[in-house]
């Protein structure tokens, strides 16, 4: 079950990088006023959508204590993130705030995830 639970913890972080890196690549965009939601931004925000349902899964079967507070808080922002993403995804140009919004929900959840213990 470790050896699962790690292979999921990897895909999630994977997810990340696709969001984050999706996101810090349009920053001189972003600068301009020409930046958009790239289509790993949308990717990687769905791969932390389900890695991330497997993980809490995969730690209740496995009687692991999961922060619900931690989990609930995490989902809430990305679900904001991914909200925004989704439906912004086709447009050429994106609002900096938005834009900007999207890069610090990222940047929150990787440290609620890091520092929440």
């Amino acid at each position: 079950m470790d050896v699962l639970i790690h292979l999921f913890v990897g895909l999630h972080i994977l997810g990340i990088a696709a969001l984050l890196g999706g996101f810090l690549t349009q920053m001189k965009a972003m600068g301009q006023g020409t930046a958009r939601f790239v289509p790993a931004m949308l990717h990687g925000a769905l791969t932390m959508l389900v890695t991330g349902v497997v993980l809490v899964g995969l730690n209740e079967a496995g009687d692991h204590h999961v922060n619900t507070i931690k989990i609930g808080l995490k989902l809430a922002l990305l679900i904001v993130i991914l909200g925004l993403v989704y439906v912004k995804r086709d447009e050429e140009r994106v609002d900096k705030a938005q834009f900007g919004l999207v890069g610090a929900l990222t940047a929150v959840n990787v440290f609620i995830a890091v520092l929440w213990t």
